[in-house]
Order: C-alpha cells, then structure tokens, then sequence
C-alpha cells in the first residue's frame, strides 16, 4: 500500500491527502496542536505531533513510500534538521515533495520568470525557502520542488476577506499577482507523484497575472456588494508580511507542469476559481 508522509499537514496537504486516500492510500501528517491532530483523525488521516523543537521516533517513518514536506523553515528545515539522515535511509522511498514559493525569485519589475530564472530572494524568508529547496533536493533521492504562487481555495479566499470588512482595492501601477487554487495544487503534485523526476523545480500558477484590485472586484460582483473604494499603495494598510509579497512583481511561467506533467488547470485564472468556489458557498 502506498503510504505518503507528510511534514506540516496544512491547507495544501489536506487537498492532496483528499485525492490519495479514496485511492487506497495510507496517510500520516504533522500536526502542532492535539485539536489538530483530532481533526485530522476525523478525515482518515493519522496525526503525529510535530512542532520543529525536538525529533520524531523515526520508526514514525517507517513503510513510507512517498514523502511530503510543506513546514515554512525557522532558519533551516525542520524536518530535516531532525530526520534528514533517516529520510535517506528510508528503503522503499520513491518519491519526495517540498512545497516552496515563488518568492524564490526575488523579481520586482514585471518580468516573466520560469523555473531556469536565476534566483535572488528579496526577502530573508524567500532565502530560507530557496536554502530549503536545496537541502530537499541534495537528499540521495533529490525531492521534487513546487514553488507556489499565492494559494486560494474554499475557506480561504477574498470572500472571506470582503465578509470581514477588510477588503483593500489596493491598486499600484504595473502591479500583479499569480496565484493557484488549492486543488490545483493538489492535482499538479498527484502528477509528479505519478510522473517522478527526482530534483526536478516546478511552478505551480494560474494563467492569468492579474492586479489585486481586479479580484476584489469580480469577486465583490458575485457577492452582489459595493467593491471598496481604490486605494493606492502607499495609504494601504498592510502587515509587514504583506508589504514583503507585494514587494515582489512578477509573471510566472507555468508551462513546464503543463508540458512534463501533463497538468490541466480546473482554474486556469481567478475568475473560475471564485466562481467555483461561490456556487459551493450557496449551494443547497
């Protein structure tokens, strides 16, 4: 039997874990909470615990087949800063995963960028994943990197934004986002699992680069509400950690997953995604 593991059972995960288990697959994940643990028991999945602080008992890792790696790395990689020598001496082992980002590129200007696009992070937290996605890869069986664009989905987009009250039409000139519904994500993943090519990089994006503004307006239309008022960047109120993603501007290139893997986007821009993901809002 197939057994994926997967360290940082978060929202991507959980969308993978969703198309493996009906297939017959066994599933174990990370988790940092006990109420996460149950919840992930409730789903089919069997939780460990797991906060980065201290090692697992390796025999945790024993019989997995495939491995998955989605924890945002705390200086260097959790998961392999505790079990990097007993991931390579797992027997058995066909496939390993790292969900990346695609702020590995550090671009600013607009470019387009694909997977051979040299990397120059602007930010310490794109050269901690660019330092992860090389430890991944330098394992005996190098792990497939995923670099994501922005990540929406059900429970997890503007909608919930605009229903909070905080939605922003930020507009600034020149400006756009990629980004990748979750079961996009999944699906892309599924096909390298099935595809395998150990150490290969890929982009996992949308078709469409599009400013943020557009999508708080269509997705403010299909609520049937007024869109916010437009506001520059500058006057945005934004966290630290936002002000560092809008720092970068760039079109991502998304043909290799299409070309090698064979991947056909269910949401190939945002307007699907939203208009899925809204008829699953109000459905009976």
């Amino acid at each position: 039997m197939p057994r994926l593991f997967v360290f940082g059972m978060g929202y991507s995960a959980l969308a993978l874990a969703r198309l493996l288990l009906p297939e017959g697959w066994s599933v174990i994940g990370t988790c940092r909470t006990p109420e996460g643990a149950e919840a992930l028991r409730a789903q089919g999945i069997e939780p460990v615990l797991f906060d980065g602080t201290a090692p697992l008992d390796p025999a945790l890792l024993a019989g997995a087949t495939h491995i998955l790696a989605s924890i945002p790395p705390d200086g260097d990689d959790p998961a392999l800063r505790h079990h990097a020598g007993d991931i390579a001496k797992l027997p058995g082992l066909a496939w390993i995963g790292y969900l990346s980002t695609t702020s590995v590129y550090g671009v600013d200007d607009g470019r387009t960028v694909d997977e051979d696009f040299p990397c120059a992070p602007s930010s310490a937290r794109g050269q901690r994943r660019l330092t992860a996605e090389a430890a991944w890869r330098a394992l005996p069986l190098p792990g497939h990197v995923f670099r994501l664009s922005g990540i929406y989905g059900p429970g997890r987009s503007i909608f919930e934004t605009i229903e909070a009250g905080r939605a922003q039409r930020i507009v600034k000139s020149g400006h756009a986002f990629n980004r990748i519904h979750v079961e996009d994500i999944a699906g892309t993943v599924m096909a390298s699992i099935r595809r395998p090519a150990p150490g290969r990089i890929y982009n996992l994006a949308d078709d469409l680069p599009a400013p943020s503004a557009d999508l708080v307006t269509y997705a403010c239309a299909l609520l049937g509400v007024e869109p916010p008022p437009e506001i520059g960047f500058d006057a945005a109120v934004l966290s630290p950690m936002a002000r560092e993603f809008w720092a970068d501007n760039k079109r991502i290139d998304n043909r290799r997953i299409k070309d090698e893997l064979g991947v056909r986007l269910l949401y190939p821009t945002y307007r699907e995604g939203l208009d899925a993901i809204f008829a699953r809002s109000i459905a009976p």
